[in-house]
């Protein structure tokens, strides 16, 4: 019914908020946040500090800083501002903008813990190596939501990015907490629903779908890792024994060692190739991440459109009681017509008194019809706009991420293979 209508009408919707929430965006709608402001999270740093329950703890706050976009375009060196934030932080901000703009694909957070990792990695998220790319996540998390046409102009995400305080008062003070659906609720909005748009369907089996074939990569990307890691370090044992093999041969001595420190060089160099290739992993979880947002788009829809129904249906239910009670022809088996068949019809004052709260009853069910076909067409409308800005997204990040995925490999085969002919070189000079 609606997402023809939707699909058409996207993109002239699409920088509003629900609820009345467009007075929350800034006023310079003519770009967005990140065309006008440079954002980056400079660096990360262990804290500690007491937590609610007055316990001791450590943990990691990241440095946030901003500056106008316009000041390096004109070769002015401008201060930063800057702001330190707490990853929880960082999630209270997404929990408001998924609340909030709930027809929105919300980009996600990178992992708090590290997941998918190959044996030598550490998943202890203190690790100075998993807090750099956690701190590359938070960057890149900030840059999609500054650059996305609808999130980038709120004004909780430039509190955020510029207020050291008070900004977590400003999020509780718009009531976002309120808009939070009972799990319980949009979860039987599935099962009950009558007529969700097909599209959203597809689209709900879609995301399920990338988000098995990622998380099948990215095991696959680790049982590999664990493998090559084992292969470059059992090639130190040339190492060993070219370089012992050395000290008891006069003539052949220097190639062989020669031979035996290409051969440590090239088991010593898997670390940084490995660490090279986690920072691609990382896009492709950030997409396992993704089809979890996409499916929160689908599951409201699912639940504005049960919504939609549940209250026409109230409507017809409430008409047709009326018209019983107007002409006196009882349609379906009701006690009310029993009792009447039983004890007589009520006094006209009676049926006039509920015909009157009828008539309020219904006028009432009109109104919330007509609030829910409402959200139920703006969800419709700005979901699919930002679901085929997502794909069109999507299909850049991935197809990057594998090209230079594809590439390290190729770079490390190259490497093995100047290796090898470094150490034949050394072999032929003996």
């Amino acid at each position: 019914m609606m997402a023809e209508n939707g699909k058409d009408e996207a993109a002239a919707s699409d920088g509003e908020s629900a609820d009345g929430s467009a007075s929350l965006t800034v006023e310079r709608r003519d770009s967005n946040l990140l065309r006008r402001m440079e954002i980056c999270v400079a660096e990360a740093e262990k804290r500690s500090g007491k937590n609610a329950i007055s316990m001791q703890e450590t943990f990691t706050v990241y440095l946030i800083e901003t500056r106008p976009a316009d000041a390096a375009a004109e070769g002015r060196v401008q201060p930063p501002e800057s702001v330190w934030r707490r990853y929880s932080e960082f999630e209270l901000l997404r929990a408001y903008l998924i609340l909030t703009y709930p027809f929105y694909v919300v980009p996600p957070l990178p992992e708090k813990r590290a997941e998918f990792v190959w044996h030598k990695l550490s998943a202890d998220n203190m690790d100075p190596d998993f807090v750099e790319r956690r701190r590359i996540g938070l960057e890149n998390f900030l840059l999609h939501v500054a650059s996305h046409p609808g999130l980038s102009n709120d004004k909780i995400l430039y509190h955020f990015l510029t207020e050291e305080n008070c900004w977590k008062e400003a999020v509780y003070e718009t009531g976002f907490q309120d808009k939070a659906d009972s799990r319980m609720r949009a979860f039987g909005a599935t099962f009950r629903v009558r007529s969700p748009q097909k599209c959203f369907i597809d689209m709900k089996q879609y995301s399920e779908e990338l988000q098995c074939h990622a998380s099948q990569l990215l095991r696959a990307r680790a049982r590999v890792a664990d493998r090559v890691y084992a292969v470059y370090k059992v090639h130190g044992n040339y190492g060993r024994v070219f370089s012992e093999w050395s000290g008891v041969e006069k003539v052949m001595g220097d190639g062989l060692q020669s031979a035996g420190h290409h051969m440590d060089s090239y088991a010593a160099s898997i670390e940084e190739i490995l660490e090279e290739e986690e920072h691609y992993a990382d896009q492709l979880k950030e997409y396992l991440c993704y089809a979890e947002a996409l499916r929160a788009v689908c599951r409201k829809h699912e639940l504005t459109q049960f919504e939609l129904e549940t209250a026409s249906q109230d409507l017809i239910s409430k008409k047709q009681q009326r018209d019983e009670l107007a002409t006196g022809m009882v349609r379906t088996f009701s006690f009310k017509g029993v009792t009447n068949k039983l004890f007589g019809q009520e006094a006209p004052e009676q049926r006039e008194a509920r015909l009157s709260m009828l008539d309020e009853l219904i006028a009432d069910a009109e109104d919330s019809v007509r609030a829910k076909t409402a959200e139920c067409e703006e969800h419709v409308q700005k979901a699919w706009a930002d679901i085929l800005r997502f794909k069109e997204e999507k299909d850049k990040d991935l197809r990057e991420a594998l090209l230079n995925y594809a590439a390290i490999q190729i770079n490390m085969c190259k490497k093995g293979i100047q290796v090898w002919s470094n150490t034949r070189e050394s072999f032929q000079k003996m």
